[in-house]
C-alpha cells in the first residue's frame, strides 16, 4: 500500500524533471510533505501498468494542496489529498514565483 505513495512522489518529482526543474533547490529549500490523507480503493500486482493523475486544489503563500489519483485500467484505485509545504532551511516560507507558475 506504500507503494502508492512513492508512485505519487515520483509522478509529482517526474514533472519537475521533464520541465528541466527540480522539486528541491542546493540552497535547502524545496517542498516537504505536511499532510496526507490517503483511500485506498483497489489493487495492482506487480507488473501492473498504473497511471496517477494530479490536480492543483489550492495554493496558498507557502503551501500547495494536490490531489493525486491512480488509474489501473481506467479504475480509480487509489486516491490521496496531500498537502505540500515550502520550506528554507527548515522553515516554512513563500513559494517563490517561478515555482508558483509551474503549479499554475
Amino acid at each position: 500500500h506504500t507503494n502508492y505513495i512513492k508512485y505519487c512522489e515520483r509522478a509529482r518529482s517526474e514533472h519537475f524533471f521533464q520541465n528541466n526543474m527540480k522539486p528541491f533547490d542546493d540552497d535547502k529549500s524545496g517542498f516537504v510533505v505536511r499532510k496526507i490523507n490517503a483511500d485506498f480503493l483497489g489493487m495492482a500486482q506487480l507488473g501492473d501498468i498504473v497511471e496517477v493523475k494530479t490536480k492543483v486544489l489550492k495554493i496558498k503563500s507557502a503551501s500547495i494542496l494536490l490531489e493525486q489519483s491512480i488509474y489501473k485500467d481506467e479504475k480509480k484505485i487509489f486516491s490521496m489529498e496531500i498537502l505540500l509545504v515550502f520550506v528554507k532551511a527548515g522553515k516554512p516560507k513563500a513559494i517563490p514565483d517561478s515555482l508558483l507558475e509551474f503549479f499554475k
